[in-house]
């Protein structure tokens, strides 16, 4: 019997906008926006730039938590949640964003409880904050954050198949490791090109659709 690792990415996949972003556009101070373009162009990796990004935020904790409450998230996750469940696999987040504000999300939505692993959120200041990274990775060729890699390895080493869910640049490189995707907007495009086996999906609706051909362990590419 095939055994599925489910593995998902958050922002922008569970939740409907990437919280870190949004935070940023509202508190964040002048030059985060060249931080970000320093990441694209390959010249930091995503940890320094999640950094430096963090450090730029001004708000105090109630504002935090105001506009993390404001995002929403993907209607169907809860039911595709369960419906793993239902199948004895594990269903983990694994995010290179936020864990205070994926733990609030999922909260305030009354979310199944999962297992997350996400960069640590840290108030050092009335209004200042940092980030640690407690799940980063010294052999990660992205220089992320969170190495999604290493948990599709150890997921691999157990025996199990691994399904990656996600939607961007923080999903390319697992992307590679897994079994298979199911991939949303700009992650489509790089399993396309890489030839990933990979199905695309607007949400979890369609993941949802998905379940039978991963009981019967038909990837297929889309």
């Amino acid at each position: 019997m095939t055994v599925w690792s489910v593995l998902s990415d958050f922002d922008g996949t569970i939740s409907t906008s990437d919280v870190t972003d949004s935070l940023l556009e509202v508190f964040g101070q002048p030059g985060w926006q060249e931080i970000e373009a320093e990441w694209v162009a390959g010249r930091i990796g995503s940890r320094v730039c999640m950094q430096r990004q963090i450090a730029c935020l001004d708000a105090a904790k109630e504002e935090l938590d105001e506009a993390i409450d404001a995002i929403g998230v993907d209607k169907d996750f809860a039911a595709f949640a369960d419906a793993i469940a239902t199948q004895g696999w594990q269903l983990s987040i694994v995010s290179d964003g936020l864990d205070y504000a994926i733990e609030r999300i999922l909260k305030r939505h009354r979310l199944p409880v999962l297992p997350f692993y996400a960069n640590r959120l840290v108030q050092v200041g009335a209004r200042s904050w940092k980030l640690d990274s407690p799940h980063a990775d010294v052999s990660c060729c992205s220089a992320s954050g969170m190495c999604k890699c290493a948990f599709a390895r150890r997921a691999r080493a157990a025996g199990n198949k691994v399904l990656m869910i996600g939607d961007g640049r923080s999903d390319f490189c697992v992307a590679g490791c897994a079994d298979w995707v199911f991939a949303k907007n700009g992650l489509i495009a790089h399993c396309f090109d890489q030839c990933l086996p990979h199905v695309p999906i607007s949400g979890f609706a369609d993941a949802l659709r998905m379940i039978p051909a991963l009981v019967g362990h038909e990837p297929v590419s889309v």
